[in-house]
């Protein structure tokens, strides 16, 4: 638990994920050049930008999607978040956020990367900087009620074939 095991699990990542355009293969390799020229570059202290750790939350059914209305963005997008260095992995950060976004337990962590994107964005620094999200697919269990968290302006479920028109949320 470490910069160093976020770094290594961040980078292990994204050199076996195969993203099947060349606009993903892309940010696959930059993505890559930024954390060989940044050590530290998983955690919010990068002020240029750090890698972010989202969760794109499925129903059980894999008939809705979990968004929150973001208060600082303004839209509905993915549950996820910062690194800690108390978190073991990339990964393990998706779903400690997306446990603690929902409110939901015993959310089911598939395995490798699910996707990836970059945002410029004023985050918590309260300077610009760029969040270069990785993405994780979550599932939650049956029956699942999410509970709004104070990160939240409102959370909820939406059909995956009605999704909200300014989301960029990744479905495959």
């Amino acid at each position: 638990m470490s910069a160093e095991s976020l770094h290594e699990s961040a980078t292990d990542l994204l050199e076996t994920w195969r993203p099947a355009t060349g606009p993903e293969q892309s940010l696959r390799e930059a993505m890559l050049a930024f954390l060989g020229s940044a050590p530290r570059g998983c955690l919010r202290e990068h002020a240029p930008g750090h890698i972010t750790a989202s969760a794109v939350v499925f129903s059980h059914d894999e008939r809705e999607v979990l968004l929150t209305l973001h208060p600082r963005v303004g839209r509905w997008i993915q549950l996820g978040g910062h690194c800690e260095e108390t978190d073991d992995s990339v990964s393990a950060a998706a779903l400690r956020e997306a446990t603690e976004e929902s409110g939901i337990a015993d959310l089911t962590l598939e395995p490798g990367l699910y996707g990836a994107q970059a945002h410029p964005i004023t985050c918590s620094l309260g300077v610009a900087t760029r969040h270069l999200d990785l993405l994780f697919r979550i599932r939650a269990p049956k029956g699942a009620v999410p509970v709004r968290s104070s990160e939240s302006t409102d959370l909820r479920w939406w059909p995956i074939d009605g999704l909200p028109v300014d989301t960029d949320v990744l479905l495959h």
